[in-house]
């Protein structure tokens, strides 16, 4: 009798298990019933729902469908949950993602959020959760189930969080070893592509038939972002680049407006060095004349063990008023203060995909949760605009926030945020155009950009490089734009660095006594260099040996420029013995002869595009089909970036980031696009679409956007919704 009664007991206690399952999938399904996916002949996925939650179930059905590998990942990176796939050796990873994502906070703040962001978050969980019930044979690595609250853990669409500036080694030794034996390690000077982006507004004074363009030209690793568009009954309808698993378009336009993200120089991460002491067996920090106690939080970090299953590891984390400490220097314990907003940056990030005109895209930008990102605006309306991030700290500019400041000083604590009014802005200069990229904004318009004078040192911590130089350069040069054009100036091959490298070399050879054993070396290369047009080209010689005798100037420039606090461009141009410049050239002609067979190789047999497989960490194969790619690293100025190395295995560069969603839009009477992703839409190496637009992509040859449904007529693959025919 016991026995039955139990089993009775136990039968109703898992009915609910069983049938909640059942019921959310049948809610899904009717959900997907409010859904289309219209897949172009591109595999770009065109999705509408009635609503906008529909839309974004849609959305992210679609991602995951292209590449659940790349959209888990995202997810499992920002929870902080990597080295639950990858073992110990992410442990310290996920600690510092840690230190600013804890789940009952995301959670908290899922629940305060209003009703509409609240039916998104649901929709975009719904629609991963119903691909993975629809896709059995999809196994996750880690996240099985995707909860609404997630989505604010990855609220910004940017290459990589803020936290991430926080180093790890610091960390490790900080709190796993100890801190006291750690310093810091003096650069090496090793050039590093950098992960930011070009971006062109034209006002339609400067362009042929009177309407805005807009440069959309993303550098971030490739297949760091799927390319779509959303649309719904509602009043939503946007196109362009996401950050896989995201339900916003982080880079693109809607019907009336266009936006497109860089990486900002703007000081939004600052280091406080905090003076901890112990007193009756507690910490405490020193602020002004107070002693404030330190807090702790105990963080679990589990981990993939030896024998495949989860062990977990326990970490005290300490925290100030000014944030996480994150590592160490000397008896200082330094804290890491940046933004940390969840909510508001989500909501940001979605409204400003349904801004009008010029005046609700700054609207939605009072928020104030953009810190990474400054902003080309461009318009139906024929305004075009240049935006600095809006989180931006006010401090006391007497500081040098480059450097850990001291926490127990109050003058340097931040005191709020800028304004948006006072933070560089430039709105239809009379120059007709504004660009970034990744530089500083005094050159953004010309004449009529922001005055650097006017403005803390703060805001901006970059300064020029080669590529705004180009910018200048060709937005200055016409006043007739189309669509064709801002594709030929996004493609300039003009490599501006060299303007100032290849007359040292001149200056450097001509100073050399004749009957030097250098000299008759490279008497033949300077020549070519010198004659060269100083253009990117896949047939020129010229480039490679060029862009090869760069690298070893660099090599020996940017440890001395870093050591003593100078720009490298300048230390390369004016600072290097005679000897190392016509050494670095001698060493750049026997690399390419070793490996190539004759130093006069065209650029296009080294530098390479070639996608194998959808490993998040490519690898390369010479012996495999690759394409030649004429446009060169940023290092050099070019616009069209791409960032190519060789590897252990290979003689070819090859790249992985750069160049990786490019798109050139027009805001006439209706919106006109073109665009290229690097490889393809998919992440499937069978799929047709994995590697189709790679030829397009070297050759700076974009596709035009089936934006409107009359374009995507005799242009449709297939037209379903989430889950049919499978």
């Amino acid at each position: 009798m016991r026995k039955a009664v139990f089993g009775v007991l136990i039968a109703m206690l898992a009915a609910p298990a069983i049938a909640a399952p059942n019921a959310e999938l049948a809610r899904q399904k009717a959900e997907a019933a409010a859904v289309t996916i219209t897949r172009d002949d591109w595999g770009v996925a065109h999705v509408h729902g009635h609503t906008d939650r529909q839309a974004v179930f849609g959305m992210a059905y679609a991602q995951a469908e292209d590449d659940f590998n790349r959209v888990e990942t995202n997810y499992i990176e920002s929870l902080g949950r990597s080295a639950e796939a990858e073992g110990p050796a992410a442990v310290w990873k996920d600690l510092r993602m840690k230190l600013i994502v804890d789940p009952v906070e995301l959670k908290a703040d899922y629940a305060r959020s209003p009703a509409w962001l609240k039916a998104l978050m649901d929709g975009w969980a719904d629609g991963l959760n119903y691909y993975l019930a629809t896709h059995p044979e999809v196994k996750p690595k880690v996240i099985r189930r995707f909860e609404p609250w997630m989505a604010l853990s990855f609220s910004e669409g940017s290459i990589g969080p803020d936290i991430e500036r926080a180093d790890l080694e610091g960390l490790k030794a900080f709190y796993g070893g100890d801190h006291l034996a750690w310093t810091r390690p003096a650069p090496d000077g090793r050039y590093i592509e950098p992960t930011g982006s070009n971006g062109f507004a034209i006002a339609p004074s400067r362009t042929k038939d009177g309407h805005a363009l807009l440069l959309i030209n993303p550098h971030t690793s490739f297949f760091f972002r799927s390319e779509l568009q959303i649309a719904s009954d509602e009043g939503l309808d946007a196109y362009g680049a996401v950050t896989w698993g995201q339900f916003f378009i982080y880079q693109g336009f809607n019907r009336h407006v266009g936006w497109m993200h860089t990486s900002t120089g703007a000081d939004v991460v600052d280091e406080f060095a905090e003076t901890v002491v112990k007193k009756d067996g507690k910490l405490f920090y020193r602020y002004g004349s107070e002693l404030r106690p330190v807090r702790a939080r105990t963080i679990v970090v589990p981990y993939k063990d030896a024998g495949g299953g989860l062990s977990r590891r326990a970490f005290t984390a300490y925290f100030t008023h000014h944030g996480p400490i994150v590592r160490a220097e000397g008896e200082k314990w330094i804290a890491m203060a940046l933004m940390n907003r969840p909510l508001p940056a989500l909501q940001q990030s979605w409204l400003r995909t349904r801004a009008r005109d010029y005046a609700s895209y700054l609207k939605v930008a009072e928020l104030k949760a953009n810190s990474s990102n400054n902003t080309l605006f461009a318009d139906d309306k024929g305004e075009v605009a240049y935006l600095h991030p809006q989180f931006i700290p006010l401090r006391d500019d007497r500081f040098d926030y480059t450097k850990p400041v001291d926490g127990a000083d109050p003058a340097t604590d931040w005191r709020g945020l800028t304004p948006l009014a006072d933070a560089p802005r430039v709105l239809n200069p009379k120059s007709g155009w504004i660009f970034n990229t990744n530089d500083e904004p005094w050159n953004a318009a010309g004449p009529d950009s922001p005055k650097k004078a006017a403005f803390p040192r703060y805001m901006d911590q970059f300064g020029e490089n080669p590529r705004g130089v180009h910018a200048a350069r060709v937005l200055s040069k016409r006043s007739d734009f189309t669509l064709k054009s801002l594709i030929e100036a996004a493609f300039d091959p003009d490599l501006p660095a060299f303007d100032r490298l290849i007359p040292a070399l001149k200056a450097a050879y001509d100073a050399t006594p004749e009957g030097d054993p250098l000299k008759t070396r490279v008497k033949d290369q300077v020549a070519a260099l010198e004659s060269w047009d100083r253009r990117w080209a896949a047939a020129s010689t010229e480039t490679s040996l060029a862009v090869f005798w760069g690298e070893g100037l660099w090599a020996k420039a940017a440890p001395l420029a870093k050591r003593e606090g100078v720009d490298v461009y300048d230390y390369m141009a004016t600072r290097l013995t005679r000897q190392d410049v016509l050494q670095a050239l001698a060493e750049a002609s026997d690399r390419l002869t070793t490996d190539f067979g004759s130093w006069k190789t065209p650029w296009g047999e080294i530098n390479r595009f070639q996608r194998l497989d959808d490993s998040i960490v490519p690898h390369f194969d010479d012996a495999k089909p690759s394409l030649p790619v004429p446009f060169t690293s940023a290092q050099w100025g070019s616009l069209a970036s791409f960032g190519a190395q060789r590897y252990p295995n290979t003689k070819r560069y090859y790249g992985t980031r750069g160049n990786s969603f490019v798109a050139v839009v027009e805001f006439g009477p209706k919106v006109h696009a073109y665009a290229v992703t690097a490889g393809g839409e998919s992440g499937h190496p069978g799929d047709p679409h994995f590697n189709d637009q790679a030829g397009r992509y070297a050759g700076g040859d974009l596709r035009e956007v089936y934006f409107w449904p009359e374009q995507l007529k005799g242009h449709v693959e297939r037209t379903y919704r989430p889950g049919e025919g499978l």
